[in-house]
């Protein structure tokens, strides 16, 4: 099985939804909200793919200064491709992306177990807010 990465500058917001209903992803993005999907997608300073035959079967979207710190926001890999290495891939894609820039990722409940697995610093903390926040 051979699988490609590239760098993608256009990809269509529904191959990002396929992807992100293919993984276990898809539980923790808005998914009825086509259009801050495609303003995810848009918005995104790289975004890397793994593809198979043409199909998208792993992403990994991030934001970045491509100074000093990038968000790998959304790693994805399709469950039936999972366990052959795509996901330790796009990671290393996106940190080969942004030489000399520390790359940070909140890992979804279902994904620790790979992570920790993973030669990769932990944080024991994290913290998010929103609009809605009241300071």
């Amino acid at each position: 099985m051979e699988i490609t990465y590239q760098i993608e500058k256009d990809l269509s917001v529904q191959e990002f939804i396929d992807c992100l209903k293919s993984s276990t992803l898809a539980e923790r993005r808005p998914m009825e909200d086509t259009e801050r999907l495609a303003l995810m997608v848009r918005n995104a300073d790289i975004m890397i793919t793994a593809r198979y035959d043409g199909q998208v079967v792993g992403v990994a979207r991030s934001v970045t200064d491509y100074a000093f710190t990038c968000y790998l926001s959304d790693l994805a890999v399709d469950q039936a491709f999972q366990g052959k290495g795509i996901g330790k891939e796009l990671m290393r894609q996106t940190a080969n992306a942004v030489p000399g820039v520390k790359v940070h990722l909140m890992s979804a409940p279902a994904a620790i177990e790979f992570y920790e697995k993973l030669p990769i610093e932990k944080w024991p903390h994290c913290y998010r807010f929103t609009d809605q926040t009241e300071f």
